[in-house]
């Protein structure tokens, strides 16, 4: 089996509390493993997964996540948030969420061949992400500089075309007088 396509991991981030994050239930898919499973490694090893590299979805963030995949375009990877919404002892599942950092230490809690491989996978695909944001951000730079520029030329051009108009309007208000005959 091979590691999963930068574009297959980069649908599932969503962007949560500020950061990109990948979903328990998502994660345990390309990993190949249950969710349960994953997050049984996870709590044997709790301390190496603190509030900033893994948290619980509220009910709401949880529910935004849903809604946003639903009116997305169909991907085909609706059983994940089946499983991820799952009754568990009588009351509704929320997923957990994790950073790129708690990704990083899964690979030190799922010690698999597949693990090994999908974190790298992941971990570029992290890496591309920050690199598209910052191309955007340098991006939406030159574009304001661009409009500015502009902005300025065009003000000058406007200005003139206002000059033009009020002479213009001047002129017809005081019609100079013809000397000699009407005729």
């Amino acid at each position: 089996m091979h590691a999963p396509k930068t574009e297959t991991i980069a649908r599932l981030v969503h962007a949560v509390r500020g950061e990109r994050v990948l979903l328990d239930a998502d994660l345990a898919v390309l990993y190949g493993v249950e969710t349960r499973t994953l997050n049984q490694a996870v709590a044997r090893n709790r301390g190496r997964f603190p509030q900033d590299f893994m948290f619980r979805l509220s009910a709401s963030e949880f529910e935004s996540i849903r809604s946003q995949f639903v009116t997305g375009s169909p991907s085909g990877n609706s059983s994940q948030f089946v499983m991820s919404s799952r009754k568990h002892r009588g009351r509704l599942y929320l997923p957990y969420a994790f950073t790129e950092q708690g990704v990083a230490m899964l690979s030190s809690v799922l010690r698999s061949a597949r693990a090994v491989e999908v974190n790298i996978a992941i971990m570029r695909t992290f890496v591309q992400l920050r690199r598209l944001m910052d191309s955007n951000r340098q991006l939406g730079r030159k574009i304001e500089a661009m409009e500015k520029k502009y902005d300025e030329q065009f003000a000058v051009v406007f200005e003139a075309i206002k000059r033009l108009i009020a002479e213009d309007d001047a002129h017809r208000a005081n019609p100079k007088r013809r000397i000699g005959f009407v005729g």
